[in-house]
């Protein structure tokens, strides 16, 4: 058995005064040992928190012991070392940054796509006349992404709503939505019943709790996860990699970033471009004067910000 463990979860819950809950919550965090990123917002919570098995329970108890949260749900991995070197908690605007922030408009706790358990999920992806739609950002569907998957040209989960009308061809088929853990579906699917779309679902629990309940049929390649794992095996039914790298076209499932800082782009590179290019996705990166060492991860903790204060 692993000693540590990280927990992925989201929970929309209205918090009053959510800028001292993200300092006060962070303090509990540290008490902890935890490591990991929280984004506290007014509607909610949003996380990803590592750390010693016995801590990251303790971490759940408190929150699932708050009546705000009492129904998150965290998905759980058991890991070899903690997933992050620091703790963050922040407050901003969105647990997940949409635009989408009126609540006459979007509001996930009470109109979203009917929720499909993974299993549900698994049977209906092969009915005819079912578009399976990925509401991720480019760099994660590279990486890997659900068999006959629409897949959308955005750079963040922010530009989805520009895309709306490209989908309207499929305002009377059965959408299917997924993303990483579920969040950014809450969003998506409740705008799309605002635009008219008439049968909207959501995979419950993402991807990740996919791969956890069904095996993850279906899904190819790997998922992109925003921790120091970059990646996680998904599929132990029929795997395969479907992203390729970004300099030389050769199949590969590993994700980087540019090892230069002010590029910093997701791209999938091979290790033997990455060893030419020094994790970088261009020639011109390699020159610039703070590209950072490569260590063959291409994974960068970013540069250290006061973390014991919320901040905007």
């Amino acid at each position: 058995m692993k000693k540590f463990q990280t927990i992925l979860y989201y929970c929309y819950s209205p918090i009053a005064n959510a800028e001292q809950f993200a300092a006060t919550h962070l303090i509990f965090c540290k008490s902890l040992n935890l490591v990991g990123r929280i984004i506290v917002a007014d509607e909610g919570l949003n996380g990803t928190v590592s750390g010693a098995t016995a801590d990251v329970e303790a971490y759940m108890a408190a929150i699932h012991a708050d009546e705000r949260f009492a129904k998150t749900e965290f998905k759980i991995d058991e890991v070899d070392e903690p997933s992050f070197l620091k703790m963050h908690c922040r407050y901003k605007d969105e647990i997940v940054h949409s635009g989408l922030k009126d609540p006459n408009i979007i509001n996930p706790n009470q109109r979203t796509g009917k929720h499909l358990e993974p299993v549900e999920f698994q049977k209906m992806i092969k009915e005819e006349d079912v578009i399976i739609l990925d509401v991720r950002s480019n760099y994660e569907h590279n990486l890997g992404r659900f068999k006959n998957a629409i897949t959308l040209d955005i750079e963040n989960f922010r530009d989805f709503p520009e895309q709306i009308n490209e989908l309207a061809k499929y305002k009377d088929k059965k959408v299917l939505t997924y993303c990483t853990g579920g969040i950014k579906c809450e969003k998506a699917s409740a705008l799309l019943l605002h635009h008219g779309f008439n049968d909207v679902y959501q995979l419950h629990g993402g991807i990740i709790k996919y791969g956890k309940e069904a095996g993850g049929e279906d899904f190819d390649g790997k998922c992109y996860v925003f921790d120091n794992r970059i990646a996680v095996d998904v599929n132990s039914v029929n795997p395969s990699i479907v992203s390729t790298c970004y300099s030389c076209g050769i199949v590969t499932p590993k994700m980087i970033n540019c090892a230069n800082p002010e590029c910093n782009e997701h791209i999938t590179q091979c290790d033997a471009c990455g060893e030419e290019l020094q994790g970088c996705c261009s020639v011109p990166c390699t020159t610039h004067p703070r590209k950072r060492p490569y260590d063959g991860t291409g994974y960068y903790v970013k540069v250290p910000q006061p973390v014991n204060t919320a901040s905007k």
